[in-house]
């Protein structure tokens, strides 16, 4: 009998970032230097756990749930944690304070107990061994639950997806239905009804409703898809400036090194030496929201300001889209408004269309450790960067192609 595969939804969203990191991760199994983030996030998980313990006939008050928080972050240190000081590491322990006072401020009136917290379920189902832990399940009455799962990362707005597969679990696994039959005997099956991620910084609860059967049958067919490029060993690596920015895998990965990793012997060593990431931001303590005024929070504000940013972005583009084309058939270089002078500029930049030239290139010129991964963008800076000899620059330029393209410059007349 084949061994049904072990998955997850964390494992699902790595292989999506990069097949190449999968396979390090759980192929080769080797680990991940800790992440401050992580460490953050099941501290604050263990919070909720802790006030929601369905074993407890009463909830802790907030002193309880501060001091429960404090002897469960200092259990560690911060390098265990992944801050790179204890000063950061400080002000995440200030943040996670300053959110659980917050969350009580705002919940514990109405405390009630759940059907279960950080529940772990393991379920066998279409060739997968799919392991889940749900944060919370809510009993709604008349065999409904709501499945609500805390975040405590910047993204407050997410996609549904882990959701989903929080829903086929739930209404699938025997031991939910145990327990929702423990508490209403009536009940022959489970419905989620509700779907609730939960940003703990922000206090903010985006709600999602049930997902219906073509919903979950599209998103359990990319599941099911991804699973079969596991399987069939499909791990060519996916690179891109963001996921090899942070990656623990770099001095390894065949993109860097040109050959493919074959096994453990010697990791130690190059894992260790391997480049230190750049800087990740640290969480900041932000003001505790007044009961009366209930102002925006720090993200809120910023989330706003994002998608005011955006907008004003987005008709600039529009705008400047419908001058240039205006011009071009009047045959204008430059043009005066009220306030503003436009002027036509030819902007010129190289094509890199044979990206493993590229790659080649760069990596016999020694090069390549000059890029988090060989893009347009970080080739065209090596062009620019004075520490690059004249004739590298000249061997990297021939392999583009001159492009021209028009552009709009905009300066306030005086």
């Amino acid at each position: 009998m084949v061994k049904n595969l072990s998955f997850s939804y964390s494992k699902l969203g790595m292989y999506k970032e990069c097949p190449q990191k999968y396979k390090f991760r759980y192929v080769h199994m080797l680990p991940e230097k800790p992440k401050y983030y992580f460490a953050f996030g099941s501290a604050l998980h263990s919070v909720m756990e802790y006030i929601y313990d369905v074993k407890n006939l009463t909830f802790p008050t907030l002193e309880q749930a501060l001091d429960f928080f404090a002897k469960d972050w200092k259990s560690t240190s911060y390098e265990k944690k992944g801050y790179a000081s204890l000063e950061k590491e400080q002000a995440g322990y200030e943040e996670g304070r300053r959110i659980i006072e917050a969350y009580y401020q705002k919940h514990q009136a109405t405390f009630a107990h759940p059907l279960s917290v950080e529940m772990k379920s393991t379920l066998d189902t279409d060739g997968l061994n799919l392991i889940s832990i749900l944060d919370r399940i809510d009993y709604l009455g008349d065999g409904k639950v709501m499945i609500l799962d805390y975040k405590t990362g910047k993204t407050v707005e997410r996609a549904p997806d882990q959701l989903y597969m929080y829903q086929k679990v739930a209404e699938m696994s025997p031991v939910i239905k145990s327990l929702v039959q423990q508490t209403d005997p009536s009940v022959k099956e489970i419905k989620v009804e509700k779907l609730c991620f939960y940003h703990l910084p922000t206090l903010k609860e985006i709600y999602f409703e049930r997902a219906d059967d073509k919903q979950i049958l599209e998103f359990w067919q990319g599941v099911l898809a991804v699973a079969d490029d596991i399987r069939a060993g499909k791990f060519s690596p996916t690179p891109g400036e963001n996921q090899c920015r942070w990656c623990d895998y770099r001095n390894i990965c065949p993109v860097f090194t040109g050959k493919e990793y074959t096994g453990p012997s010697g990791y130690g060593a190059r894992f260790a030496a391997a480049p230190a990431p750049m800087p990740a931001p640290t969480l900041s303590p932000s003001p505790a929201p007044e009961a009366a005024a209930q102002p925006k929070s720090m993200q809120e504000d910023l989330s706003d300001k994002i998608d005011r940013c955006g907008a004003a972005f987005s008709e600039y583009e529009r705008l400047k889209k419908e001058i240039i084309s205006i011009m071009q058939s009047q045959h204008f270089t430059q043009h005066f408004g009220a306030n503003y002078q436009a002027r036509l500029k030819t902007v010129s930049h190289l094509d890199f269309k044979d990206k493993q030239k590229v790659v080649d290139l760069l990596r016999s010129l020694n090069l390549l450790k000059k890029t988090l991964v060989p893009t347009q963008t970080t080739v065209e800076a090596l062009l620019q960067d004075p520490s690059v000899p004249d004739g590298q620059k000249a061997q990297i330029s021939a392999l583009g192609q001159k492009q021209e393209n028009t552009d709009l410059e905009l300066k306030k007349t005086e």
